[in-house]
């Protein structure tokens, strides 16, 4: 008898317990000519890196208005985020960030420069923001959206955003507008919040 199907998938734990190679069990060690603990198989001599992920996003303007989307998943499920998520092999961040566009909001935009690299170390990501100008009010939501809506900067639901990269995008965009000028910023957020909050 097969086990029933799961209602939906998730992602698998970065920490492997078995070599993908021989299947055989992984332990942590510093390999020759290396400086740090690294998960090795003993028997193949794999060695199985785990590297930052790349989270890619844009921050998407329509006559002055941002546009946000309301999360229909885990983590931080209902609230409002900018359309972002984890970059997939074979594109740059900007394709990425375009197709995350897409797929969240449904919405048609030009994007523009790189605004927002924030480096996350405690979850080992590094998120990339673009900016964008959005083309039509025309939104279409995926899956992965309760909704989609645009909210003017004096609107913007700063107590129910679902992340603080979003959080601190946003804050950087309302202190730019008032400016009109729209720098790159890099920076990072060394620690987790601890109510969870994200």
């Amino acid at each position: 008898m097969t086990a029933p199907a799961q209602p939906f998938y998730f992602p698998a734990p970065r920490a492997q317990k078995y070599c993908s190679q021989c299947s055989h069990p992984i332990s942590m060690r510093i390999p020759p000519d290396d400086n740090r603990l690294r998960a090795v198989c003993e028997h193949c001599g794999a060695v199985h890196y785990q590297n930052p992920r790349n989270v890619v996003g844009v921050l998407p303007i329509w006559q002055n208005k941002v546009l946000l989307c309301r999360r229909a998943i885990e983590p931080r499920h209902g609230k409002w985020t900018l359309p972002a998520g984890f970059m997939e092999l074979g594109e740059t961040t900007a394709q990425g960030a375009m197709r995350e566009t897409q797929e969240e909001a449904g919405a048609q935009i030009e994007l523009g420069p790189l605004y927002t690299v924030i480096d996350v170390p405690y979850a080992e990501q590094v998120h990339f923001f673009y900016l964008a100008k959005v083309l039509s009010e025309d939104l279409f939501p995926g899956p992965e959206s309760l909704e989609a809506a645009f909210f003017s900067l004096d609107d913007i639901p700063w107590n129910d955003l679902a992340f603080r990269t979003v959080t601190t995008t946003l804050e950087h965009y309302v202190r730019d507008a008032e400016k009109g000028l729209f720098p790159i910023h890099h920076y990072d957020i060394p620690i987790p919040f601890s109510d969870k909050a994200g």
